[in-house]
């Protein structure tokens, strides 16, 4: 054989070797070869939830749901769909309502403080919709509902068909201890469409408030949003949003009654059952 010959033999076997170790798709971080499957989470087991131990009077309702598998928890069904005044909760409709009439033309509208002293210092400044959420300043959400009006109001609640829909109680007050009431069940419903941006509003003006009632990452792919709500006579407090994870999201709506002073613990109940059920 002649030294060329074997010289192009031997560039033939080198290519031939080259081709059969070229790395799979999936190592080089390719779609996976034919017949493999990438791993997959283990899904959340609504079902399997006993959340008993933290209401050990009875003395609440607790509610979530998987939009991954539109699977449910209740606890305490009778509370659940039980009406009351939805007070602070309100903020997050109101909002969307605002922003597509035009009552405010954004999160970052202003408003002016009105010189009167209220019960938290934060509230006794100017504030921005997105700041009044963020504290839930009431005259703010009061003074955008008298330049949303009834009607408009009206027409607004019936065709997102937010609880009895009921405002006979004033324009800037109904949704306090007032006409409007509202079910855990029902805020669940409702924050469902938010997420899932099915209600009848402008997707800019939903994305716009599921931003503005945002409170904390914890961890790459744990996104927690929520807005409280209180009542001090009756003492009872409302925690109702959504928890976003990698490979879910959660709808939740908690009530739980307590004393004067303790209206947080809707949402301190609720960050305690996130934590040890869904953060590993």
């Amino acid at each position: 054989m002649s030294p060329k010959f074997q010289l192009l033999a031997a560039l033939s076997i080198l290519l031939w070797a080259a081709g059969c170790s070229k790395p799979s798709p999936e190592a080089a971080g390719g779609t996976p070869a034919p017949g493999v499957s990438p791993e997959k989470k283990e899904e959340i087991r609504l079902n399997e939830w006993d959340l008993s131990s933290f209401f050990p009077s009875n003395n609440g309702t607790f509610i979530i749901r998987s939009l991954r598998t539109n699977q449910s928890y209740v606890f305490n069904e009778t509370r659940a769909a039980l009406r009351e005044a939805p007070q602070s909760t309100f903020k997050v409709a109101n909002a969307l309502i605002g922003l597509q009439t035009g009552a405010v033309q954004d999160e970052n509208t202003v408003k002016r403080w009105d010189g009167v002293k209220r019960s938290r210092e934060i509230w006794n400044q100017d504030h921005t919709l997105a700041t009044a959420m963020r504290h839930s300043t009431v005259w703010y959400y009061q003074a955008m509902a008298r330049d949303i009006g009834n009607e408009r109001m009206q027409q607004w609640l019936d065709a997102i068909d937010y609880g009895n829909k009921d405002i006979s109680g004033g324009i800037d007050k109904f949704w306090n201890n007032s006409s409007l009431k509202i079910s855990p069940m029902e805020e669940v419903e409702f924050i469902t469409k938010l997420v899932q941006e099915s209600l009848p509003f402008d997707k800019k003006v939903m994305q716009t408030v599921k931003q503005m009632i945002r409170e904390e990452e914890q961890q790459p792919g744990y996104t927690l949003y929520g807005k409280t709500g209180g009542s001090s006579n009756p003492p009872f407090g409302w925690y109702v949003g959504f928890v976003q994870l990698q490979e879910d999201t959660l709808v939740f709506a908690a009530q739980v009654d307590g004393e004067s002073g303790t209206l947080n613990k809707a949402k301190d109940i609720t960050k305690l059952v996130l934590k040890e059920r869904l953060l590993p």
